[in-house]
């Protein structure tokens, strides 16, 4: 372990010795002197005025000639961003476009994007594009899009890159003829955080247009692909732009909602012996609110928040001894939602919002609370407290979360500190607070620390030991051409446990590593780029020494310029188990030192094709026993309105010794029809033999228009096998049929 007072001297040092990184010139953008007429065709005169900004090959081949010519432009008026396409195609017969769905990330459709790191911060920005249909797709790139890889389960995804849930108010229009299609945008400054320094205000600029036939990107600026596959949303990469006098309005969007519904549900008592019905009626009002005191900060306020119309979670079994991951999905905590994150490698973070009104997957009333983000000068803010009703044991608790960050040395690199606290009306209390950085020290290497700390009334602890503490050192180079690594040491104390946050280990100590070398074999190649790894990592227990976990990886991976790619890792694991868990009621692994081999194998078809899949598959030692897991997930673009995507997760285990077999079965299917833009509808059935569940969710939505929404909601869950014999099951555990409508007032 480093001595005490080792970390801040290094870190000292840094401060000193790390050059500052000078700031390239911005491209002025101009103001309209002639009123655009919103139709979704850019020739209009008004257009003429503006600079044609030009496109580069992205993929298949880095700096290359587009095989398409494209003339893109950006100007504003009084209210308004505007963006203005003309996407030529030679042959016009080749454009697709397989989606109408508002948000929906069809990889098989031609597509316009623009990403608009709003306050020049290099590692945030907003994202807003549109398809040949016209769909809105607006989503927040964070952590410079740098991905966090959720490992450890088969079929199960990382993330850490987009938040796909965030919405705001802007319109698109598009049209098309035997020349290719065409784009206008029109978003609000009102709907642009941003800082105005001395009248004048600072952007980063990204544009990308997808040509699906040909598996194409083309981006503005040249941005090299060694960054990764989400090298072309980078905020670090994007193209300095500024703008002069914009006199920001600050409306108020007052939205009210009205929710009915009925829901019928049956429980088991508390003996356990039977089960009890219940059936309510639901009426409620409630209310959001958003306001902008300034053009760089938001208020949010929401009263009885309510999140029916949120999509339902996707089925998971855990075959690990560590909790499972679920995504935030609800609206109020997506906007600018990585400013309070504090990522302690993976998924685990010492905030996570799903701790707020969820408890075991029940929902809890939320009566309401408030939220300020923002930015002002070189510091990121963010403040929300809300307040959680009473729910069958848990007490009603206020959660509450403070972050400040600070730009440091260079345009890449911050300082900063995290605050959460949840407290019960009955006197408990859980506390957490810590400090961080991320400095760019040079080129592409980075180096993040945080230091942590939790209090709760319940668990001894002294704030001047090791316990309640945390310890995080990460040094990386972001490359994925050349030699690059990334080394992490962690120190994760006996009581450090956060309420508000989501951890994997407690108790532990331990460093992880990747060394690797990736090519990028350039335009005479079919190969787009190809990586071998080494990946290692072992986490021991502070209280005996032992070892927790421990894995060793050699990684290949290669995608070729057709969209097809690979990846092969061979693993070594070791894990010390101290008591048994559970893989379902009948199969467990007990405790004991376990040393197993096993291998992964994924594979992903072209994303271009209206046909697709990914398919993973591993298999070899488990524990004391033997495990072979396939996963599928295909998607299906029938045409422009119907959408068929899947889910099948497969694990077979077996322990010969202890003549015990598991098989896990998970499947789902959704169905989605895309009226209009304006009117989807969709249906998902899932179906895990392990909880003998099979539940479906049924959703129509229209949006009108931003800020007006009609949802009809429909959710099942019902018993898909046996159960006990000693119980009468029931027809079903719960039914719930909702509407709900949401409209906003802008005043």
């Amino acid at each position: 372990m480093l001595k005490k007072h080792t970390f801040p001297f290094i870190f000292l040092l840094f401060l000193v010795i790390t050059p500052p990184i000078l700031a390239e010139e911005s491209l002025k953008i101009y103001k309209l002197s002639e009123i655009i007429e919103f139709d979704g065709s850019p020739f209009e005169s008004a257009w003429e005025g503006t600079e044609m900004l030009p496109l580069i090959m992205h993929r298949p081949n880095f700096n290359g000639e587009p095989s398409e010519e494209s003339e893109v432009m950006i100007a504003y008026d009084e209210d308004y961003l505007w963006v203005g396409a003309r996407l030529f195609t030679k042959d016009p017969s080749s454009i697709q476009s397989n989606s109408k769905k508002r948000d929906e990330q069809s990889r098989n459709s031609d597509a316009f994007v623009i990403i608009l790191d709003t306050f020049d911060d290099n590692e945030n920005a907003l994202a807003f594009g549109t398809m040949p249909s016209g769909l809105r797709v607006d989503y927040t790139v964070q952590n410079d899009a740098n991905f966090v890889s959720g490992g450890g389960q088969i079929g199960v995804p990382g993330g850490g890159v987009m938040n796909i849930s965030w919405n705001t108010f802007w319109d698109v229009k598009t049209s098309r003829d035997d020349k290719g299609w065409y784009v206008e945008m029109r978003i609000p400054f009102s709907s642009l955080r941003f800082q105005t320094m001395a009248g004048i205000v600072k952007m980063g600029l990204i544009i990308n247009r997808t040509i699906s036939a040909k598996n194409e990107l083309d981006t503005y600026p040249a941005i090299d692909p060694k960054f990764g596959m989400m090298a072309s949303i980078k905020p670090s990469q994007a193209a300095p732009i500024e703008f002069s006098g914009i006199r920001l309005k600050k409306p108020v969007y007052v939205a009210p909602y009205i929710k009915g519904g009925y829901g019928h549900d049956y429980n088991l008592n508390e003996d356990e012996t039977s089960y009890l019905e219940t059936e309510e009626p639901q009426l409620e009002p409630g209310l959001d609110v958003k306001y902008s005191p300034t053009s760089n900060l938001t208020m949010d306020i929401t009263v009885n928040t309510d999140f029916a119309q949120v999509e339902a979670d996707d089925q998971q079994v855990n075959l690990t001894r560590y909790s499972l991951f679920f995504p935030e999905k609800r609206l109020f905590f997506q906007e600018r939602s990585s400013i309070f994150s504090y990522n302690l490698g993976g998924m685990a973070d010492m905030f996570y919002s799903r701790r707020i009104g969820i408890e075991d997957g029940n929902p809890i009333r939320l009566y309401g609370g408030a939220k300020i983000i923002g930015r002002a000068g070189k510091w990121d803010i963010g403040f929300m407290d809300m307040q959680t009703a009473e729910f069958d044991t848990v007490p009603s608790n206020n959660f509450g979360v403070a972050r400040l960050r600070r730009q440091v040395i260079n345009q890449n690199s911050y300082i900063g500190g995290l605050v959460t606290s949840k407290v019960g009306v009955n006197g408990t209390y859980d506390l957490a607070y810590g400090i961080d950085g991320i400095i760019r020290l040079f080129g592409d290497d980075y180096l993040d620390f945080k230091l942590a700390q939790n209090q709760n009334s319940q668990v001894e602890s002294d704030p001047l030991s090791l316990k309640p503490t945390l310890m995080r050192v990460n040094w990386e180079r972001r490359s994925q051409k050349g030699f690059a690594y990334n080394l992490t040491y962690s120190y994760f104390g006996e009581t450090f446990n956060p309420q508000m946050g989501f951890l994997i280990y407690h108790g532990v100590q331990g460093y992880d590593g990747v060394l690797k070398y990736g090519w990028l074999p350039g335009s005479d190649s079919k190969i787009f780029t190809r990586t071998v790894s080494l990946e290692t990592k072992r986490m021991q227990r502070l209280s005996d020494g032992n070892p927790e976990s421990m894995t060793v990886s050699t990684v290949f991976e290669t995608f070729a310029k057709s969209g097809l790619g690979g990846r092969l890792s061979l693993k070594y694991n070791h894990e010390g188990v101290l008591e048994d868990f559970d893989l379902s009621d009948e199969v467990s692994v007990q405790a004991g030192n376990y040393t197993f081999y096993s291998m992964e194998a994924i594979l992903f078809t072209p994303q271009s094709k209206p046909y697709f899949a990914t398919i993973i598959m591993e298999g070899g030692q488990y524990y004391d026993g033997r495990k072979f897991g396939i996963a599928l997930r295909p998607v299906m673009s029938i045409s422009q309105s119907i959408q068929l995507t899947g889910s099948y997760m497969f694990n077979y285990i077996e322990f010969p010794e202890r003549t015990l077999k598991l098989k896990s079965h998970v499947a789902n299917i959704k169905l989605l029809y895309m009226y209009n833009t304006k009117l989807s509808a969709s249906g998902l059935v899932q179906y895990n033999n392990l909880y003998n569940v099979l539940a479906w969710n049924f959703r129509i939505r229209y949006n009108p228009r931003e800020g007006n929404d009609l949802y009809l909601v429909y959710n099942e869950n019902r018993n898909a096998g046996q159960g006990d014999n000693d119980i009468d099951l029931p027809p079903f555990y719960n039914r719930a049929i909702v509407v709900k409508y949401t409209h906003t007032f802008k005043f």
